[in-house]
């Protein structure tokens, strides 16, 4: 296992290595004081199961850091390491598997480890779909939306690539899990991917906006806020009274029209 520690004081560095080697003395971490450093390496095969990331560097955002990370390997698992609870809704939004306050506790680390040992027994759901004359497997996590389209079903996925099928949008339904959301007749979006669901419009990370049918938006708000409650209820949260339905609160009162 790959463990990747970004973060450029000394001294906070020396108090996340005794949290480590209290949790398990055998284990050790790269180091790294700078992100760049951090994203060189992290091109280097086996990928870093986990890095753990100061979100405050010198010269560098740390979100713009793992946001990159992300990109060059996104089985890498990341934990934010941060002073303030600022950007707890930034780090959902990049999937972060845990968001620890300094100074770093053994107790945190092996929070963050559990985790981690969660996430990896996690079997992800695949759908195959007849495209042309073949076959084609995808995760369903890659999937960003459905849309039927001229008696077609047009599949987004999150590489940027579009899968044509001709399979019946209701038919799809039944083989997809339950993070996908019906927002009207013809759109399926997979809850992971929204970024905001107003009364009559679904903005998607990706910029996409996509139209909410009257008869769905009570219904798929409702399931919107059920899913966020699931997802952030998993997560710690730095300071107490600050809870998940605190951050859902907040998500809500962006205007969306």
């Amino acid at each position: 296992m790959r463990i990747a520690v970004c973060e450029d004081d000394a001294m906070e560095c020396g108090q996340f290595m005794d949290a480590l080697r209290g949790w398990d003395p055998t284990r050790s971490a790269e180091v790294f004081s700078d992100g760049a450093s951090l994203l060189q390496a992290a091109k280097v095969s086996p990928p870093f199961s986990i890095a753990f990331l100061d979100i405050y560097l010198p010269k560098e955002n740390g979100m713009d850091v793992a946001a990159t990370l992300r990109e060059i390997s996104p089985e890498t698992e990341l934990v934010f390491v941060t002073t303030s609870r600022e950007h707890a809704v930034e780090a959902y939004s990049l999937s972060a598997l845990h968001y620890l306050v300094k100074p770093v506790t053994t107790e945190g680390i092996r929070e963050a480890f559990r985790r981690l040992a969660h996430q990896n027994i996690r079997q992800r759901s695949i759908l195959t779909l007849a495209v042309g004359r073949s076959s084609h497997t995808v995760y369903q996590d890659e999937i960003v939306c459905l849309q039927s389209v001229n008696h077609a079903v047009e599949i987004s996925l999150t590489d940027g690539r579009t899968l044509k099928v001709w399979t019946p949008l209701n038919e799809l339904e039944k083989k997809l899990n339950e993070t996908f959301l019906k927002i009207n007749r013809g759109t399926l979006v997979n809850m992971e991917h929204i970024e905001q669901l107003g009364f009559h419009v679904c903005i998607l990370r990706n910029g996409t906006r996509l139209s909410v049918s009257g008869r769905e938006s009570a219904p798929a708000r409702t399931a919107y806020s059920d899913f966020l409650f699931s997802r952030l209820s998993e997560r710690t949260w730095p300071e107490q009274g600050v809870g998940p339905w605190a951050w859902i609160s907040f998500c809500a009162t962006r205007p969306v029209f």
